[in-house]
């Protein structure tokens, strides 16, 4: 039986204010960084990361990181010399299920963690051992390619686990993370405010882009 989750007043403050706040500091890819950082106010977290991943050419597009890593690139080899060999990173490649929020506990152990060359080689250097995972479709910015998807990180050290009531608050906001994620892409591409079903249209006919 799953214990239920409860969300305080002040979280749905939060929440309100993270769907319907205005935000002008845009990125040239991502989110806006003032989303980024209310996130993190709502669920903590010692690291928050925002990535455009493209598994089947092994290749990140943009990396948003709060707080900043200047190693992200020396890191990247690493990241994808371990990747297909982690359950808990590849469950959106193996299942197609963009919707579910998970923790890397939902696969492990944390025995079973720490023996995965992903933690040993990429993420205990750092000191993280727990993650919320929420995986959202690429944008309609460009044209994207089967594999490409964006993911948003949420990391703890050592430490109490995210809990039920994080995933439940992440998954609320799925819908709104998306639309502003596609807000963004539009608004950098100065796009038209196209319907979702006309985006597609466009990218199977080969102009739905803002970049060659």
């Amino acid at each position: 039986m799953v214990a239920p989750v409860t969300v305080r007043e002040k979280d749905l403050h939060t929440l309100l204010g993270i769907v319907n706040g205005h935000r002008e500091d845009l990125p040239p890819d991502g989110l806006p960084w003032s989303l980024l950082h209310d996130l993190m106010g709502l669920i903590r977290c010692d690291v928050v990361s925002f990535t455009g991943v493209d598994t089947t050419r092994q290749a990140i597009w943009f990396d948003q990181e709060i707080p900043t890593d200047e190693t992200a690139e020396e890191d990247a080899a690493a990241f994808w010399a371990n990747y297909w060999d982690c359950d808990g990173f590849t469950y959106a490649d193996r299942t197609g299920d963009l919707r579910s929020v998970i923790k890397i506990s939902d696969f492990y152990s944390v025995r079973q963690w720490h023996s995965t060359g992903l933690y040993t080689d990429y993420f205990g250097p750092y000191g993280i051992e727990h993650l919320l995972v929420l995986v959202l479709p690429a944008g309609p910015g460009q044209v994207r390619q089967p594999g490409q998807t964006v993911r948003l990180k949420l990391q703890r050290g050592p430490g109490p686990d995210f809990s039920e009531r994080d995933r439940a608050l992440l998954a609320l906001l799925r819908p709104h993370l998306h639309q502003a994620y596609l807000d963004a892409e539009r608004r950098r591409c100065g796009a038209p405010p196209l319907t979702l079903r006309h985006w597609e249209l466009l990218r199977r006919s080969g102009i739905g882009s803002c970049s060659a």
